[in-house]
């Protein structure tokens, strides 16, 4: 393929990722003079590609709104990271109620390659093996999706209908500041004026979301994975359990990531050295407490249990069973 044509083809490429692209940034993009990319642009509309030219001093090209193009055209890196991606966005369970979606597109996108292609992609695909099993989808309706994600980037508020975990219903207005991918699940974290509270829904309880009027300033510096993580952490659960280990945040986190635990560092106690001599507050809310003896251990830091009062009986005959077995 010729340079031009292949520039005439990467300008396409970034009209078809919508908005309004200035000459300027055209330019500075395909790496050629503003003139050559009215040139380009004007080659596109040979092609009865419906390039719009929008005059003033902040205009530039973009693309009939609208407008879809014909099959795409696709190398074969760029087949194989889209299928590859359908394939892992399915297994990881992040995907819509249309749970078929992501099967029919990879059906159709394989249906157009050719055949050479087409062949070496199933080669790929069917002698790839995965080291974890599937996730149990808990997927979201389309619309509730699309309207969510469409009033986080505009800053609107939604009225929702959610169901919790324990079966009951509200409805209930949310100020939503980010979506959230976790686990194979959909969160969506916000503020609730009713409460005066921030809070993060599920995706797939929510039954339907509808924009409301107005808008809202979300707060500065809002991180909301951080935001789902720690409220995953401190969700109720059967046991609550506190633990003062000997080292940083960073270290307790790399085995106690931030949806399991919330790890807070004490204020030094001038101990000589900088490293171990720091302490970290641990608290945690679990089901179960059986296997946390073995993580407390693979820290491999001093700790004290701090509550509850069952979790020292655990690691006393965890430490029994290692020393059991290391005498032996």
């Amino acid at each position: 393929m010729s340079r031009p044509i292949a520039r005439v083809l990467m300008l396409l490429e970034l009209l078809q990722s919508g908005g309004l692209r200035t000459v300027a940034e055209l330019a500075a993009r395909l790496d050629v003079d503003e003139r050559t990319v009215r040139r380009y642009a004007d080659h596109l509309l040979d092609l009865d590609v419906p390039v719009e030219s929008v005059r003033g001093r902040h205009g530039g090209y973009r693309l009939t709104s609208g407008y879809r193009m014909p099959p795409l055209m696709l190398s074969d890196d760029e087949a194989l990271a889209v299928l590859l991606g359908l394939v892992a966005g399915q297994r990881a369970g992040l995907m819509t109620a249309t749970g078929s979606a992501s099967e029919t597109a990879a059906a159709k996108i394989r249906r157009v390659l050719p055949q050479r292609l087409g062949h070496r992609l199933d080669a790929v695909l069917g002698s790839l093996a995965f080291t974890a099993p599937p996730s149990t989808p808990a997927a979201p309706e389309t619309a509730v999706l699309l309207s969510i994600a469409d009033a986080v980037r505009h800053h609107r508020p939604v009225s929702i209908k959610y169901t919790a975990a324990d079966g009951r219903h509200s409805e209930r207005t949310l100020h939503p500041y980010g979506l959230v991918a976790h686990a194979g699940r959909w969160y969506v974290t916000g503020g609730d004026p009713a409460v005066g509270e921030d809070r993060t829904f599920r995706l797939d309880r929510i039954a339907d979301a509808r924009t409301l009027p107005g808008t809202f300033d979300p707060p500065t510096g809002f991180d909301p994975a951080e935001r789902v993580l720690s409220g995953l952490a401190s969700a109720p659960y059967r046991h609550e359990v506190t633990v003062r280990v000997q080292g940083t945040a960073e270290h307790i986190r790399a085995r106690l990531p931030a949806g399991v635990a919330l790890v807070e560092e004490l204020p030094s106690e001038g101990s000589p050295d900088g490293e171990t001599g720091r302490w970290s507050r641990v608290e945690m809310r679990v089901d179960r407490l059986d296997w946390l003896p073995a993580v407390l251990a693979s820290l491999d830091r001093p700790f004290t249990i701090e509550r509850p009062d069952e979790l020292r009986g655990l690691v006393a005959r965890f430490a029994t069973r290692l020393a059991d077995s290391a005498s032996g």
